[in-house]
């Protein structure tokens, strides 16, 4: 008798023992997940979100005049209303939150990608990797082709030229790019001789780092001037300023 009660003991502590590392794991397992949905909340950025990241916010939307409050990293009912107006002028959902498509937008990689569970590194082609002659030329094309756009409007002429750098149908340097025979006016008739300003070089800067508000685009060309009937049949994708982007 005491025998059979002894294996009983022996097999229920076994039990015991397989349970509790299964209990255990599923646990952490929970926490993770708890801990990976409190760090993505914590990065997108509302009204009454603090620190660097909004004071960031701020001071980008200052600079292209949607803001004119203090650059304080308080995300207050100033800094609410500039992010709404940045939204809509880029086609976003203007709820006044900042997160993916709104960091996308506003040039901050490093906080799109924390958002999409990838390191800063993994940013994308920074201006890190280009020369100081480089933003030189891309500020001399921006300014070139788009010194009466807006802010917007002139990073969003970078873009295009970012984006072909990266695509297999173009060269795949700013240099070769702005230079391809015939692809950008400016280069046709010597505007691109024209000594850039600093919103162009800023422009450039932002294009390199990342910001795209073309969605992507290769081309650009505005339909009151426009003379070639094959960038009509491009399919459209946003229109700012006098520009239409395309792909």
């Amino acid at each position: 008798m005491k025998k059979m009660i002894a294996i009983g003991a022996l097999v229920f502590a076994l039990a015991a023992s397989a349970v509790v590392p299964a209990a255990v794991y599923a646990a952490a397992g929970t926490q993770r997940v708890a801990e990976t949905a409190v760090a993505v909340d914590a990065a997108v950025l509302r009204q009454g979100s603090t620190g660097s990241e909004v004071k960031e916010v701020q001071r980008r939307l200052k600079q292209w005049g949607y803001y004119s409050g203090s650059v304080d990293g308080v995300f207050g009912a100033g800094t609410k209303k500039a992010v709404i107006a940045f939204q809509k002028k880029n086609g976003l959902t203007a709820d006044g939150i900042v997160g993916k498509s709104t960091y996308a937008a506003l040039g901050m990689n490093d906080s799109y990608n924390a958002l999409n569970g990838k390191s800063p590194s993994s940013s994308g082609s920074g201006s890190s990797n280009y020369t100081s002659s480089d933003l030189y030329l891309m500020a001399k094309a921006i300014y070139a082709e788009g010194r009466g756009e807006s802010y917007t409007g002139q990073v969003a002429i970078g873009a295009v030229i970012m984006n072909r750098v990266k695509s297999p149908s173009f060269p795949n340097s700013i240099s070769g790019v702005i230079y391809q025979k015939g692809a950008f006016t400016a280069v046709a008739d010597g505007q691109i001789n024209l000594e850039p300003n600093q919103t162009a070089y800023n422009a450039a800067k932002d294009a390199m780092n990342g910001w795209d508000p073309t969605y992507g685009c290769l081309y650009y060309y505005n339909p009151a001037v426009a003379t070639s009937a094959w960038i009509f049949n491009r399919q459209t994708v946003t229109v700012i300023g006098k520009h239409v982007f395309a792909i």
